[in-house]
């Protein structure tokens, strides 16, 4: 693998794929009942985790619909404790995802192997789970399966993932007439008893991990999957016994373990109850984890950084490449595309785009939208479960490869046979070449007042005609005194197209910056990228600030705009 490797990260077997969609695979972090996940990373050097999905339920087309339904109502979900997602394909011949990789130790994990969190610890695990589902529920998103194995814990605070069962509050109902989605251990009264679940439901899942994470103890004792999720159907005539929770965490817990989701408290007041109890400020993650626990996070991300900074593997030398799958019968799926960001909180007017472009991995992973998901390797096989059961296995990469390149007659005899290429699930797909369309250009963008103006970067165009609206990549409202971000955008780190990509994955801005912060948000020598409407990549380079007329918080902004082509052969 170029570097040293525990437990964790286990080596490429010859029956792994050694990439998905042209992208290499470093190594494999663990399988589960739905696919096996493996560790990758970004031409910018960020490590990804993939998951890609097994033979038998690629074939489903109703699981590749429901797959695709819940990557678009994932999508809608970036924020506090949450990860991004980068890629994926559902109309893959394997279904894969990507998402950002973070270091970390499942809740469950840290539970078994060193028993009950320090009270302090439990505050900020409760508290920042209920920031991200604040997030998630404004997105009009229910998690559904919130439990110890989807909350991490790393370094820089937990982070909630698996978005692969939440869905869209309004989503077409795809389960089989009956069918409960979540862990039945982690239910709410409502999902235990068939009923609609809805963001009070994440409270109450919430309430339980909270009790247990504290303990080690649940509300609704030890008994299997099917005698506690009676018990909790139950809780509006047998309400769970909290007399040996502490002090500090009781009220919280009786006030998220009513059986009424009406009656539950929400997230914000979570928050409060915890920040109210905590010794510590919520948000200062300095030592917040026990000694051991933290050792073993700085080794696991000591590992990934030699894995990704190591050069490339060779792949598997033994392994070969499998057929591609055929269509699912009776499928008639959408075609992949990116879903948009979601609205600034007051736009200006509506939209009319179909979304972002898909790219090809390269400096950051973008494509179509794709599910929240954090690939941590202590957990990824619980992350993949599914009671039905696991089937046969099934590990191509998604695509089939092609057959090799003519030879080009440099040097070699005719007839002379061709080396056996290196055995591959999938051809590698080239790196997307960065094609300059505008170089360095000197732009400037004017203070408003009473008026919304539009920024059109691919044209270098700023115009005040709502008719060029929708081409646009930013606006600014002296009404609603913001810049709006219309498409995702990201502060880079350097002023290579690498870099600007990696920022529009990796460092995405908030889709509106209030004049009176501005100068302290995009400040002289801010690099601001975007995907542009047209799918090409443009940097903003914030050169000047001159503040105009007689109000303080009004800028003429002079940028050097930079615009590339992201082109794949």
């Amino acid at each position: 693998m170029g570097a040293q490797q525990g437990p964790v990260f286990k080596p490429l077997s010859p029956e792994d794929p050694s990439e998905v969609a042209g992208q290499r695979l470093l190594a494999r972090l663990g399988e589960g009942g739905m696919g096996a996940v493996y560790l990758s990373r970004t031409r910018g050097g960020q490590p990804v985790a993939i998951k890609v999905v097994r033979r038998e339920y690629a074939r489903d087309a109703a699981f590749r619909r429901r797959f695709a339904q819940e990557v678009r109502a994932a999508s809608r979900v970036r924020g506090y404790h949450l990860v991004a997602v980068v890629d994926h394909d559902s109309e893959a011949a394997a279904p894969w995802l990507a998402s950002e990789y973070v270091a970390g130790v499942g809740l469950d994990e840290a539970l078994a192997a060193r028993g009950p969190l320090p009270l302090d610890a439990v505050l900020k695990v409760t508290a920042c789970v209920a920031r991200a589902l604040a997030t998630i529920h404004a997105a009009g998103v229910v998690h559904r399966d919130l439990k110890p194995s989807n909350i991490m814990l790393a370094a820089s605070g937990p982070f909630v993932i698996d978005f692969g069962i939440a869905r869209a509050a309004d989503a077409t109902q795809l389960t089989t007439t009956g069918g409960l989605i979540g862990t039945p251990h982690y239910m709410s009264p409502e999902q235990a008893l068939g009923d609609p679940v809805g963001p009070a439901g994440d409270v109450f899942a919430l309430g339980l991990v909270a009790a247990v994470a504290a303990t080690g103890r649940h509300p609704y004792g030890d008994g299997g999957g099917i005698t506690v999720a009676t018990q909790i159907a139950n809780t509006a005539v047998r309400p769970p016994d909290l007399s040996g929770y502490p002090d500090a965490l009781r009220p919280l817990l009786e006030r998220a373990l009513t059986a009424s989701p009406d009656e539950r408290i929400t997230p914000g007041e979570v928050e409060a109850l915890c920040a109210g109890a905590a010794e510590r400020p919520l948000d200062d993650f300095g030592g917040w984890l026990p000694g051991e626990l933290a050792r073993s996070l700085a080794e696991r991300a000591a590992e990934v950084e030699r894995l990704v900074r190591a050069p490339a593997p060779p792949p598997p030398a033994s392994s070969a490449p499998l057929p591609p799958l055929p269509p699912p019968p009776g499928s008639a799926l959408a075609a992949t595309g990116r879903a948009a960001r979601p609205a600034p909180p007051e736009p200006p007017r509506p939209k009319k785009r179909s979304g972002r472009a898909r790219w090809a991995w390269g400096g950051a992973v973008a494509a179509a939208a794709a599910v929240a998901l954090v690939l941590l390797a202590p957990v990824v096989a619980d992350l993949w479960s599914d009671d039905s059961g696991a089937g046969a296995e099934g590990n191509e990469a998604g695509e089939s490869p092609e057959d090799p390149p003519a030879d080009d007659g440099d040097g070699e005899t005719p007839g002379t046979p061709e080396p056996e290429p290196e055995p591959s699930t999938s051809e590698p797909e080239p790196e997307p070449r960065f094609e300059p369309l505008m170089e360095g250009q000197p732009f400037e963008i004017r203070a408003v007042l009473y008026d919304i103006i539009f920024v059109d970067l691919d044209e270098a165009r700023v115009s005040a005609d709502s008719d060029d609206s929708d081409d646009d990549e930013l606006s600014i409202s002296g009404y609603s005194d913001a810049w709006s971000l219309e498409t995702t955008a990201g502060i880079s780190a350097g002023t290579s197209p690498e870099e600007c990509q990696d920022a529009t994955q990796f460092n995405v801005m908030s889709p509106e910056i209030n004049f009176d912060d501005f100068a302290d948000t995009l400040p002289v020598g801010t690099r601001l990228c975007f995907i542009t409407t047209s799918g090409n990549l443009a940097q903003l380079e914030i050169t000047g600030l001159t503040v105009s007329g007689d109000y303080d918080n009004l800028y003429d902004v002079s940028t050097v705009l930079t615009v590339w082509a992201v082109n794949q052969p």
